[in-house]
């Protein structure tokens, strides 16, 4: 099996859930923009969701560039980062039809948390089913990125439950943060040997 149907498995299951997402907001209960008002926790939910799954999907599709060998710890783990990805469309319609309730900012929170500790996860074994001499481990190097998002999910959790729009500032800036391009696997699959 290649990497590319990893890859195109993975783009199937985040198309699915985009769309499942999209499918839950709320329409307006009226033809005027005021009426958009009631829609308001519905949009931003999804927005915040979207941008989320459109970071993955960015960044899971450097990382499978990097794969020489496809095993199957690097299935099983592709598939529980989609699992928690999955969630994404639960949580998210949750969060919107409770208008932010504390609850269910803190679960989205844990999905996060699920998340990106099952993307550290991929990451890990396509790094150990490397040569050493790839220099793949390098290019990723600390991954502060990762670790700091991680970090920031685990406060927001328990923040939720006293302070929800702490919380939700905290999942905002660590989306903000992902935006901003990362160029480590670029440079490392730029600089790396054709070997097809």
């Amino acid at each position: 099996m290649s990497a590319n149907r990893i890859e195109s498995f993975s783009d199937g299951v985040l198309a699915i859930v985009i769309t499942i997402m999209v499918l839950s907001l709320h329409r307006p209960q009226g033809t005027s923009f005021s009426a958009l008002r009631g829609a308001t926790p519905s949009l931003l939910a999804y927005a915040l969701s979207f941008i989320y799954v459109a970071i993955y999907w960015n960044n899971h599709h450097h990382l499978l560039k990097t794969v020489n060998r496809v095993t199957g710890s690097l299935m099983w783990s592709n598939l529980n980062l989609l699992f928690w990805l999955s969630l994404f469309p639960f949580t998210t319609a949750w969060m919107s039809e409770s208008h932010f309730a504390p609850d269910p900012v803190a679960t989205y929170g844990v999905v996060l948390v699920c998340a990106a500790l099952a993307y550290f996860s991929v990451q890990g074994v396509i790094v150990a089913n490397q040569r050493p001499d790839t220099g793949l481990r390098d290019a990723l190097g600390s991954d502060w990125k990762g670790r700091v998002s991680i970090v920031g999910y685990t406060i927001a959790i328990p923040l939720a439950l006293w302070f929800r729009w702490g919380s939700l500032t905290l999942f905002g800036a660590i989306a903000v943060l992902w935006l901003i391009p990362d160029r480590r696997l670029e440079v490392y699959l730029a600089q790396r040997p054709d070997e097809g």
